[in-house]
């Protein structure tokens, strides 16, 4: 990670405390300067460039609390490639202002040094954040729509074009669906003047009133919304669809009604009377942990039929002679294998009471873990390549959860799936991110902030925090956290924000940094999201109940 030199500049606290991180190359350097509670802001990251330097910026601490009191202003230099704008924005920070929380990109074109930029378009077009010519505006719309302020001045010379474009768009489209944002453009010289006129002139901003009515949400309000888009097909056995069919059972037990488990039985009924194969040829991974959604059919109904198909998934397992295999097929030595493998067998083994099925799913969990968990307690995604990529840390962060729910307690796997689950959770929880998620690329905190791994790990902790495997005074800020970020991305209708889109084996940090980040409705996401807010929902209907 390479920081911008205005970074190393603001002062020497500053500047000591960033290079010695730099220096000993930590991916975390964020998060360290952040709780080193560096001059009073928060250090945190817009994006990242084609040449590896962050996007950095400063947020105040109450710049993330929509619910403040203060005017949220949002400052941004850099966008015309003149230090004059970097430098008029590092004057403001240097003095803050007590009637307004300001945070800042002091510099969205770290890389220009003075030179002339090709000027920016806004909205931008085509996908983020893989387009190297506009990745800078696909990064800076996007945390300007999360970050919903209630104005934005733009610090830029006479005329740039760039943010001309900026102030017009944010005034007439709003940025990841959220709301509309007052924008203006002023000159180094009249920062301050456009700062008091912000504070003569503070009303919160459509995008924050959106972000406000968004975290004020209840879960099983999020769940009832997302249940009108998802979980209403099965046309192939896979994850996906599955985990949103049994999101739907979840919300229908919470809301205390069987239409959702009788409509998920009448969309599964062809795979139990043999109408559809459950198992086809070309079946891989998704396809074996698809079959959770008939294992949440058969707990629920107690019907063999179901217990059968999910049988018909775990024993890939096991050879012809029944004996045990080295591990699950299909896993390609990819992360993802530690949920697809796993949980299915341990819920066969609850089903059927066959030991063999728990056995089987400890055996699989060492086989992932030798190929693809890092010595820092986090998941490359394969042996390909180091990057610890997001959902490739959620996909096991969900399988070890359920898989723990379907254990016996006493057994000596369950005490196994423990400590790897505790040893995950606690290494995850070093890199959430302050705004409460996590990151397409777990350790680097200039990647984008990511949906489904957020949802993922979420639920992961929050199961845990029912089943009484964490302490609730440690891990309910964190949840909290995680569960404000989520809900900020969900927005009407199922829009989300920033879905990885469907990824394999990857051979850099840059591939997976380069992932299409999905904008709009998406079937894993949707997913993702309903299964994290039952399970929250769930939470805190326990917590009134003790």
């Amino acid at each position: 990670m390479h920081f911008p030199s205005w970074i190393k500049s603001t002062s020497s606290l500053f500047a000591s405390v960033l290079m010695t991180l730099a220096s000993a190359g930590s991916v975390r350097s964020l998060q360290a300067a952040e709780s080193a509670g560096i001059d009073g802001m928060i250090l945190s990251a817009v994006g990242v460039t084609r040449a590896d330097t962050t996007i950095a910026c400063l947020i105040p601490a109450d710049g993330l609390n929509f619910d403040s009191d203060r005017h949220r202003v949002l400052l941004v230099g850099g966008m015309d490639g003149k230090m004059e704008s970097v430098e008029a924005v590092k004057a403001i920070l240097k003095a803050p202002n007590a009637d307004l929380a300001v945070s800042a990109v002091p510099n969205v074109m770290p890389d220009s040094a003075g030179g002339e930029v090709p000027p920016m378009v806004f909205p931008p077009a085509g996908n983020a954040y893989n387009q190297s010519d506009n990745d800078a505006a696909h990064y800076l719309w996007r945390w300007i729509g999360m970050h919903a302020p209630d104005a934005v001045i733009l610090v830029a010379a006479k005329g740039d074009a760039s943010a001309a474009s900026l102030a017009k768009a944010l005034g007439e489209t709003a940025p990841c669906g959220v709301g509309t944002i007052p924008c203006s453009v002023v000159t180094p010289t009249g920062v301050q003047q456009a700062l008091a006129s912000a504070a003569a002139n503070a009303q919160p901003s459509p995008a924050r009133w959106e972000m406000r009515r968004r975290i004020a949400r209840s879960a099983t309000g999020v769940a009832a919304e997302l249940a009108e888009v998802h979980g209403h097909k099965l046309d192939a056995v896979a994850y996906i669809p599955a985990l949103a069919i049994v999101g739907r059972m979840r919300l229908g037990e919470l809301t205390g009604g069987d239409a959702a488990l009788r409509d998920a039985e009448k969309i599964c009924a062809p795979y139990k009377t043999g109408g559809k194969e459950s198992m086809p040829s070309n079946g891989n991974g998704g396809t074996i942990s698809g079959h959770l959604v008939f294992a949440e059919l058969a707990r629920r109904s107690g019907d063999p039929d179901w217990t059968a198909l999910v049988k018909k998934a775990a024993d890939y397992g096991f050879d012809a002679q029944g004996q045990p295999k080295e591990s699950m097929p299909f896993h390609s030595e990819m992360s993802d294998s530690v949920f697809m493998g796993c949980a299915i067998l341990a819920d066969a083994g609850a089903l059927t009471g066959d030991k063999r099925y728990f056995e089987q799913c400890l055996r699989h969990l060492r086989f992932m873990e030798k190929r693809c968990l890092r010595a820092d307690g986090i998941y490359r995604h394969s042996p390909l390549d180091e990057s610890a990529w997001g959902r490739g840390n959620g996909f096991p962060a969900l399988g070890l959860s359920l898989s723990l729910s379907s254990l016996p307690p006493e057994s000596t796997e369950h005490a196994a799936f423990l400590r790897s689950y505790r040893a995950h959770m606690a290494a995850l929880r070093m890199h959430q991110d302050p705004t409460g998620a996590w990151h397409q690329v777990i350790d680097h905190p200039e990647s984008y902030r990511e949906f489904t791994s957020t949802c993922m790990i979420t639920f992961a902790i929050v199961r845990g925090l029912r089943r009484g495997w964490l302490e609730t005074a440690e891990w309910q800020p964190v949840v909290d956290k995680a569960w404000t970020a989520i809900k900020s991305r969900i927005g009407n209708g199922g829009h989300l924000v920033d879905v990885c889109t469907g990824t394999g084996k990857m051979n850099s940090l840059r591939d997976y940094l380069d992932r299409t980040a999905i904008l709009g409705r998406d079937d894993r996401g949707g997913a993702m999201a309903l299964m994290v807010s039952t399970e929250v929902a769930f939470w805190e209907k326990e917590k009134i109940v003790r």
